[in-house]
């Protein structure tokens, strides 16, 4: 009985594999390209004040891409004889509503500038309709992770193909992130190094001391809960650290910053594997959440200070790294309280 209760089980909801993550990775990665495509040409003036640009085409062909490939699984499942609210594998129902949500916020988006014009720089991220596309954005290059979040199987494997899908899409996520709040982004403005008359004074380091604070809690906050999870592979921060970093410098022609985070995230990695933080090791946990973004913003301003110099006191850029690094610490008390962490101790 209880074999067949099992069986039919699984017939309930089709079963995902590798080669689905990773096609789901390819096309979340057209995805990701295409909005930071969109975003690049916006910033280098190379768009009208016309929805319909060759830029935008890029950005919903990928959308398209990626609801074709979801639908066709859908509908091959419902012929399988899958009901269809698990007519997808775990995990990427939410993708194919994300997909919806995303199309739906672009025919609003088109209504929005027909009413009330189109936006530009800071208004085109707080945008509801722009900010409609951010939330299907998630839900679809999210599909990767959440599978592997559900799935009971919880035998090690060394296998890289299994472990990175999850990886590029927590790396996705964090770049959608970091693409809605960019105006609060170290690595996009370099606010550091003066020169910029509007943002001088104390508003302008009050400004820029914020990207310090903001970032750190988007970057830890994902990497703290993935490690919750999982034991990840080497070369995954990485990963996450410096394809994030490269999308955002790419845009706003910050080449220098991206071998700096390369560099950072292979330190990030090497003190993920010799600390092996987990919830199981919460002293672990608590000293890579406080050093990984000391690393990071440390390395960023011995960059600037050995190239292009920096314009703030030491004790303002100093204190910048300090803020970042207790930033992650807190959060590590999120992801896991301290009574978890005595109670598992006890067991």
């Amino acid at each position: 009985m209880a074999s067949t209760t099992a069986q039919h089980a699984e017939r309930e909801q089709p079963v995902g594999s590798v080669r689905f993550d990773w096609a789901m990775v390819a096309l979340s990665g057209g995805l990701e390209g295409g909005a930071h495509l969109d975003a690049w040409a916006n910033e280098h003036g190379r768009v009208d004040n016309s929805f319909f640009t060759p830029w935008h085409g890029v950005l919903y062909s990928a959308l398209l891409l990626v609801g074709v490939f979801l639908a066709g699984a859908f509908l091959r499942n419902i012929v399988r004889g899958y009901t269809w609210r698990r007519a997808l594998p775990i995990g990427y129902g939410l993708s194919l509503l994300g997909v919806l949500v995303f199309a739906a916020g672009g025919i609003g988006d088109i209504i929005w500038h027909s009413l009330f014009g189109i936006e530009n720089d800071l208004e085109a991220l707080l945008s509801p309709t722009h900010l409609m596309l951010a939330f299907g954005w998630v839900l679809i290059v999210g599909g990767p992770l959440r599978a592997a979040w559900q799935h009971t199987d919880q035998a090690p494997t060394t296998r890289a193909a299994a472990h990175y899908p999850k990886v590029f899409a927590l790396t996705f996520i964090l770049s959608v992130f970091t693409f809605f709040t960019v105006y609060a982004n170290p690595f996009a403005h370099v606010l550091a190094v003066g020169g910029q008359p509007e943002v001088q004074g104390e508003f302008g380091k009050a400004l820029g001391v914020a990207g310090f604070l903001l970032q750190p809690a988007l970057l830890m906050g994902l990497l703290l809960l993935a490690l919750r999870r999982w034991t990840l592979p080497f070369g995954s921060l990485t990963l996450v650290i410096a394809l994030n970093t490269a999308l955002l410098s790419v845009m706003h022609d910050q080449y220098l910053m991206i071998p700096v985070a390369a560099l950072a995230g292979l330190l990030a990695d090497g003190l993920l594997q010799f600390l092996q933080p987990s919830v199981e090791r919460p002293a672990a946990l608590r000293i890579f959440a406080l050093v990984v973004p000391a690393i990071l913003y440390t390395l960023y301003f011995l960059t600037l200070m050995l190239t292009v110099g920096i314009a703030w006191s030491t004790h303002l850029w100093v204190g910048a790294i300090v803020l970042a690094g207790i930033v992650g610490l807190l959060l590590s008390y999120l992801v896991l309280p301290p009574y978890q962490s005595a109670v598992r101790r006890a067991m």
